[in-house]
């Protein structure tokens, strides 16, 4: 049976409405609710159900992040997973960690607690960049389903249905692998209260890159971040030539 590893995200929670910083500098984050990426406890949900099916021994959650990615943690360990592993990166450098560090973490954790799947978001919410996953495979060199909707597992293969842009593509991955969960894969539970105390008493590590070998130097620089520009209120026309009129006048046409 397989051991998995799991990538969990502390973000500002989705329904937050976002604030930049007067400075331009990134987003207020102060005094704001945070809670795991949406498609990351899509990720969490298939590790416990394929340990519930009999397929894994083990689920392993792991994060990067200042110290609040405990409660993160502590949220996945309430859905099921077995242990956490956190990878504690300064609130200064965390701003600038990008899916090059994570990738090469997770790999590092992976090889180390000699897992056979990992399983990620196909992206977090807060910078929308879907590379973790890729590049995870790269570093490990494994094969990878990305945008998974469906996963079974058959012998020591996986049958992966990924959503793509045509409808849905079938394919195999032989173990280990890497997979990136799209939103149709399942429905996450809800922590129930029970767990939620027990896993307070489910353990938890705690390492930094630098125990793990990897170097977090900053590989970019942020200049700006901006709200994106107000819409402009619409107007209602009397007939089509009008309308023509004006989409010629704002170059749509």
């Amino acid at each position: 049976m397989a051991r998995v590893l799991v990538g969990v995200k502390r973000v500002i929670d989705y329904a937050v409405k976002i604030r930049v910083k007067p400075d331009k500098s990134g987003v207020v984050t102060e005094g704001v609710k945070h809670s795991m990426n949406p498609f990351d406890e899509i990720a969490v949900e298939e590790a416990v159900k394929m340990k519930e099916k009999k397929l894994a021994t083990e689920v392993v959650a792991v994060s990067c992040g200042p110290s609040q990615a405990q409660e993160t943690l502590r949220t996945a360990l309430a859905m099921g997973a077995d242990r956490a592993i956190h990878v504690e990166v300064p609130a200064g450098d965390y701003e600038t960690l990008q899916p090059i560090h994570i990738s090469k973490i997770l790999a590092k954790i992976a090889q180390d607690e000699k897992v056979d799947i990992v399983i990620l978001g196909k992206q977090a919410i807060d910078d929308d960049s879907n590379q973790t996953a890729q590049m995870t495979a790269g570093v490990l060199d494994w094969p990878q389903a990305t945008f998974a909707s469906k996963v079974e597992k058959k012998d020591s293969e996986l049958h992966v249905t990924r959503e793509i842009d045509g409808g849905l593509e079938n394919i195999k991955v032989k173990l280990p692998a890497v997979l990136s969960a799209d939103l149709r894969l399942n429905e996450p539970r809800y922590a129930t209260l029970p767990n939620i105390m027990k896993a307070k008493k489910k353990p938890l590590k705690k390492v930094t890159p630098k125990d793990l070998g990897v170097d977090i130097s900053p590989r970019i620089q942020v200049i700006s971040v901006e709200d994106p520009p107000v819409r402009q209120a619409g107007s209602i026309v009397p007939d089509v030539d009008t309308l023509v009129s004006k989409l010629k006048e704002k170059g749509h046409c």
